[in-house]
């Protein structure tokens, strides 16, 4: 499937509404128009940072509004931000998403982490791993290729039919201002897919995202009313739905401790989430924060030598990003540096 019409929403921070971030959304539209793509946003996704947080109904109605679109293709998150988790009373109440929800390619990451649990709950298979403002409206000359090699795949196949590693990762840009434009990012050789235990091959659906999104779900110390929520909609799938699949962690730009990243570990054994799946794929930490740590309290934590766990992979809040789809089956080679997806 060939994507034609891209909408993009925001259905977590409203920053794309600001006069501030407008150059950017200036290079970002004239990438997606060179990609052959017609461009449409939601009705509020460009109303800035206070009306969207003030009115998370009106950012359901645009992802419901974007679905029941004949026109819509792809449905593109904005960016991330930290309270998506409120549009669930809005979307499941009465089952206006269960009702609304067509076969569209849907891709966001971070906080969109939970839009992607409420999708599955409705059993659309989605995509993690960019967005709008973080990928698209990057501000060196172009996209860094290896993220647009993803990006250029979904919107010409409609689907991702492998995963490899880059040969670089990037540091994170200290500033996002009009004099950044066309200024590099400083690059490192990557060091690619690491297995930190079990077998090299294993095989399931991806499921996952961020897991400080996940840590919030479960810990009231961000918004006391979220793990409520999460639990009365279900968000979280329980153990049950885990069985086989392969779960997806990476960390957000906060660069948590690792006693928080322990403690978000520990929420998520809980589940029973680390008894019932096939393997675990963790994504690469932005600026490599932390990483010798993460990768000790994976294997500690999670407590089950056998079960295979790969880190390494450029996914999330780390640069590059490669795109992952959820819902389909998957075929992890370590040994061969490979991440398969069937039609």
């Amino acid at each position: 499937m060939m994507i034609k019409t891209v909408t993009i929403v925001s259905l977590s921070l409203g920053i794309l509404g600001e006069d501030f971030v407008r150059f950017e959304l200036d290079i970002g539209l004239e990438r997606l128009k060179r990609y052959g793509l017609n461009v449409k946003f939601a009705p509020n996704a460009l109303k800035g940072m206070d009306y969207i947080s003030r009115h998370p109904e009106k950012r359901a109605e645009d992802l419901l509004w974007a679905f029941r679109d004949p026109e819509t293709d792809m449905i593109l998150c904005a960016i991330g931000g930290d309270d998506t988790y409120r549009l669930a009373p809005y979307l499941f109440d009465s089952g206006e998403l269960a009702a609304a929800v067509t076969d569209k390619v849907f891709l966001g990451f971070s906080d969109t982490t939970l839009n992607h649990f409420m999708l599955h709950r409705v059993g659309l298979p989605t995509f993690y791993g960019q967005s709008f403002l973080s990928d698209i409206c990057e501000l060196s000359s172009g996209m860094l290729p290896y993220t647009e090699k993803y990006f250029r795949e979904l919107i010409t196949c409609g689907r991702i039919s492998a995963i490899t590693p880059s040969d670089l990762w990037y540091e994170e840009r200290k500033e996002f201002t009009p004099a950044q434009v066309g200024v590099p990012l400083v690059s490192h050789t990557d060091r690619g897919f690491e297995l930190l235990q079990g077998k090299p091959k294993f095989s399931g659906k991806i499921l996952g995202g961020c897991i400080c999104s996940m840590f919030d779900m479960f810990d009231p110390g961000r918004y006391a009313d979220m793990p409520e929520l999460c639990r009365k909609y279900r968000l979280f799938p329980d153990a049950a739905d885990w069985k086989g699949r392969i779960l997806l962690l990476e960390t957000s730009e906060e660069k948590p401790s690792p006693e928080k990243f322990r403690q978000s570990l520990l929420y998520l054994k809980e589940t029973g989430v680390f008894d019932a799946v096939s393997g675990v794929l963790a994504g690469k930490p932005m600026d490599e924060a932390y990483a010798g740590e993460y990768k000790r309290l994976l294997t500690e934590v999670i407590g089950r030598p056998e079960l295979p766990v790969v880190f390494n992979i450029n996914i999330g809040h780390s640069m590059p990003r490669c795109i992952m789809p959820f819902g389909v089956d998957a075929e992890v080679d370590a040994e061969k540096q490979i991440i398969r997806f069937s039609e």
